[in-house]
């Protein structure tokens, strides 16, 4: 029969045993094994240091310790040399220094917890009155530091792989791309919510189910062709290889978004397919900004064809031998191409302003000048060309003078009144202002058609054009995106007053003075 400290220590054994397989948390669990080796050991207190590559040594738990022996014990680890540590040479050093500061009423025994011949920790426990530790009581808490290694060993992978799990959710919660882990089956095990969004479900109804059921195309999709795939296929495909590329068919009557999905298949060590990773990606303003190319370079190419026609007609006419010209038909010839080449000036110089504020190289050459005789000098400059329209400016007599750039703001008036002579047919148009506390407010207003509400939020764009506008007026969409771009490098606003119902009315504000 066995004896009865020998009852208890098998008995505490097989407690730091189910600890080991139920406790998974690390600091409940050495608060456990660090209770069970001072009832054990009859002690008064103790603690457990750990020791890993990111803290060094520490102590993890203690107990029965007044909060400054704990911080001085803290402080002690913190310098302990790492060779020492690993040796367990330290133990004797805290038994000295417990006696020091206790005047010899301390004492304590301790053991150094190995896993794999690998140092961890130390448990150590001790009692506030004289008295050795016996070799048993050595030998009982040598058999608690062997389990509980073990057990520590457990949890801090448990609370690694934990972790590490947290961080891949919060990666894939904050990707702005559609997420989707399949299973071999093509089973959908996990989404992030950006998918979900997307697809306008939740992601209960996603989980479990084929993928065919939730990735539905309007119309057959390019790329990877699924029906063809099965799970022993997928590594002989190169990674270019695997994406699709159509319409997604979404919940709740939505209408379909144009997506790209990427696939990335994992393997095990032994070549086995562990799970495949879909990236979802929206690419509407891909397609739009494809669109918008095509539908530029189809403009551009018209607007710079026509006045190069003239051009060439016109020169090559002056050119012939064989007629005698009169001077005023050779003055109108050079006037009209003068006037074409003008032409081509600007819209080249739009392109490259263009160019220049999408990349930010813009530098505003700032003065005070009369923003009232700059609108006047542009009516000026205009009136030859009219024949149905009248330009006219109201202006405050108290109107004050601005800081700004004046060739900038020039061109962001000309800008707005060519805007307002394209779309109305006949009319006035007028140019007002007014002063809004440290800024100025200046609005074109005409008689003409005005804009379509579905256009409003677009017109500012760069290259857009309103399909009826595409069809009936010339132009390169670059008007309106160079105007707002002018008056936010002055850190102003733009707008259309959708108030008005007589024609459009676009305003716009400027600072009086320069920040």
């Amino acid at each position: 029969m066995l004896p009865d400290y020998r009852v208890r220590q098998r008995e505490y054994l097989l407690e730091i045993s189910r600890a080991l397989t139920e406790e998974l948390d690390l600091k409940t669990l050495l608060e456990r094994i660090l209770q069970i080796s001072i009832e054990m050991l009859t002690g008064h207190a103790g603690f457990i240091a750990l020791t890993d590559e990111r803290k060094g040594w520490h102590l993890s738990v203690s107990k029965g310790i007044a909060p400054a022996l704990a911080e001085y014990l803290e402080s002690w680890l913190q310098n302990l040399p790492e060779n020492e540590s690993e040796s367990g040479a330290n133990i004797p050093q805290i038994n000295k220094m417990l006696s020091d500061i206790s005047m010899g009423m301390l004492t304590g025994v301790g053991i150094t917890m190995q896993v794999q011949r690998r140092t961890i920790g130390q448990i150590f426990v001790f009692r506030n009155y004289r008295g050795a530790f016996t070799s048993n009581d050595y030998n009982i808490l040598n058999n608690f530091a062997n389990q509980a290694a073990i057990a520590v060993r457990n949890a801090s992978l448990y609370n690694q792989v934990r972790e590490q799990n947290m961080r891949i959710s919060a990666l894939l919660a904050s990707v702005a791309d559609g997420i989707l882990i399949l299973s071999p089956e093509l089973r959908v095990i996990s989404a992030n919510q950006a998918l979900t969004r997307l697809l306008n479900c939740p992601i209960t109804d996603l989980l479990g189910k084929h993928y065919d059921e939730v990735i539905r195309w309007k119309g057959a999709p390019s790329g990877l062709d699924f029906q063809t795939l099965d799970v022993s296929s997928w590594q002989y495909y190169p990674p270019n290889e695997m994406f699709q590329e159509g319409d997604l068919l979404r919940q709740g009557g939505l209408e379909a978004v144009p997506v790209s999905i990427r696939y990335a298949p994992l393997f095990s060590s032994e070549g086995a397919l562990l799970n495949i990773i879909a990236s979802v990606r929206d690419i509407t303003r891909y397609r739009e900004a494809e669109e918008m190319k095509t539908s530029f370079i189809s403009t551009i190419s018209h607007e710079l064809k026509t006045p190069i026609a003239l051009i060439k007609g016109y020169a090559s006419t002056l050119r012939r031998d064989d007629v005698q010209w009169e001077p005023e038909m050779i003055q109108e010839s050079l006037q009209v191409i003068e006037d074409e080449a003008d032409h081509l000036a600007a819209m080249v110089d739009d392109l490259l302003t263009a160019t220049k504020l999408q990349s930010g190289d813009v530098v505003l050459k700032k003065s005070e000048f009369d923003l009232i005789a700059l609108v006047q000098d542009q009516i000026r400059r205009f009136n030859p060309q009219l024949r149905d329209h009248k330009i006219v400016a109201r202006f405050p007599d108290n109107f004050p003078l601005i800081v700004a750039d004046e060739g900038r703001v020039e061109q962001l008036i000309s800008n707005l009144i060519t805007n307002a002579l394209k779309y109305t047919e006949s009319g006035e148009i007028c140019i007002s202002g007014e002063t809004l506390g440290d800024f100025v407010r200046v609005c074109v207003t005409d008689q003409g058609k005005g804009f379509d509400p579905k256009d409003i939020p677009f017109v500012f764009d760069r290259f857009y054009r309103s399909d009826e506008d595409s069809k009936f007026t010339k132009g390169t969409g670059l008007g309106l995106y160079l105007a707002k771009a002018v008056v936010k490098a002055h850190q102003g606003q733009i707008w259309v007053d959708e108030s008005y119902q007589h024609g459009a009315r676009i305003c716009f504000t400027l600072p009086i003075h320069a920040e």
